[in-house]
């Protein structure tokens, strides 16, 4: 960080500086940490839009080009050239693994991929019908309970350990949750599988038949995975960064990030996308959706197209409307009513100059929620896989933010617009 220039902020009369900090790449940032002893003001900024809440060094987006970089690696050379483990070890350590940093990694992943056999009874807890993320939160913060013997936040080692047992024990915790929801056993994790490949055994396997993964849709997975495993200040990063900053156990703190991550406007987006596909129904009536999402007075919203960070094309889309040709192609599903209708709805869309001009393009949510589908996966689902691909991001975001000497508790301030100091009257004279 440099900081060679100041901005000047003129306030009734007075005028103060703020030291101006430049990153390695992006916009500069105005340190305002001195503006209410300064001034007695603070800035108003809803939603944080222009206000960086942090120092990081993992993950830089650049809306306008269309760019995602995972520590300086570009998300498509990622996603080309490496597995989803060799992303976990770029995010948590900074640097892509050598063979043999990476076959350690592996090996410690996997002899943490079982949960504590009472943890399961956890689940019987839960209704049936209930929602995967519900589940979720309730049982990875239950495994706070259950993994106490390395709760030292202050502590690298510590940290380190709590990283492995969140990667590797969420695809099981997902798994389980939706084993439960269907009446079908858990099953137990395979060592002699890959992270993809376990993941998708314990979703589908069952005790009566061995179960062996195609290979071509552990890949489509696995690259489901690299694509959403952070995502720079997002709601729910920032979610388990303020959760963090008092101090919690990176359970917990996970935990509140899945919380985040249910809403339709963050991790749910793709499960909307797929029912808002399945209520448009038929190729014949995308002309009629189309119309309804440009009318300013319909209350229809077309899921899956553009973004609130991207204004340019999503990159991450790009790579997943590779994927998704690639399992349609292998599953025979490319007549499927669904995915045909998918593909005309992103015809028009690329096409369409409304969509164009406002750059409206479809985003990663619109084709991973079909490739989901595509494997199988039910809709409800689609927000728990989001959430063990997130894993990664926020416990490496955790961890800087614990590791960063300048850390804080987060306490945002306010614009209070309420009445002013009055009196209680008695009841009985009111």
């Amino acid at each position: 960080m440099n900081t060679q220039k100041n901005a000047t902020l003129t306030l009734d009369g007075k005028t103060v500086e703020f030291p101006v900090h430049t990153g390695t790449i992006g916009p500069d940032v105005v340190d305002i940490r001195s503006l209410y002893g300064k001034t007695g003001a603070f800035t108003f900024d809803p939603g944080f839009m222009s206000t960086g809440s942090c120092m990081s060094a993992i993950t830089y987006i650049d809306g306008d080009k269309g760019e995602l970089l995972y520590r300086g690696y570009p998300i498509e050379q990622l996603a080309e050239h490496c597995d989803f483990m060799e992303v976990c070890q770029l995010l948590l350590r900074g640097e892509l693994p050598t063979a043999g940093e990476k076959s350690e990694f592996v090996e410690i992943i996997k002899n943490h991929t079982m949960v504590h056999e009472q943890l399961s009874r956890f689940y019987s807890g839960f209704r049936r019908d209930a929602h995967p993320m519900a589940v979720m939160v309730g049982v990875v913060g239950a495994l706070s309970a259950f993994y106490h013997d390395a709760m030292d936040i202050s502590d690298q080692h510590h940290r380190d350990i709590s990283a492995f047992r969140l990667i590797a024990k969420m695809p099981t915790i997902v798994a389980m949750a939706y084993k439960y929801g269907i009446g079908q056993p858990f099953m137990y994790p395979r060592n002699d599988l890959d992270y993809a490949g376990n993941f998708l055994h314990m979703m589908f396997a069952t005790p009566c038949e061995t179960y062996k993964p195609n290979p071509i849709l552990a890949r489509a997975l696995d690259r489901i995975l690299i694509l959403h495993a952070d995502h720079e200040q997002n709601a729910s990063t920032s979610t388990v960064r303020l959760a963090g900053s008092s101090g919690a156990n990176p359970f917990a703190c996970i935990s509140a990030g899945i919380a985040c991550l249910w809403g339709p406007a963050h991790g749910g987006a793709n499960e909307a996308c797929l029912k808002m596909l399945q209520e448009i129904g038929d190729v014949s009536r995308v002309g009629e959706y189309i119309n309804r999402a440009k009318d300013k007075n319909d209350t229809f919203k077309l899921m899956g197209f553009g973004h609130r960070v991207y204004k340019n094309f999503d990159p991450r889309a790009k790579l997943m409307r590779e994927t998704c040709r690639e399992v349609l192609n292998e599953l025979g599903l490319t007549d499927d009513p669904l995915f045909k209708l998918a593909l005309a709805l992103e015809k028009i869309a690329l096409e369409d100059d409304y969509f164009v001009e406002k750059k409206l393009y479809p985003n990663v949510d619109f084709y991973s929620g079909i490739v989901q589908h595509a494997l199988g996966i039910p809709t409800q689902m689609f927000t728990g896989i989001f959430a063990a691909a997130r894993t990664v991001g926020w416990i490496a975001q955790w961890n800087e933010m614990i590791s960063d000497p300048e850390q804080k508790i987060g306490r945002p301030r306010q614009l209070y617009v309420g009445a002013t100091r009055r009196d209680v009257i008695p009841v009985d004279k009111r």
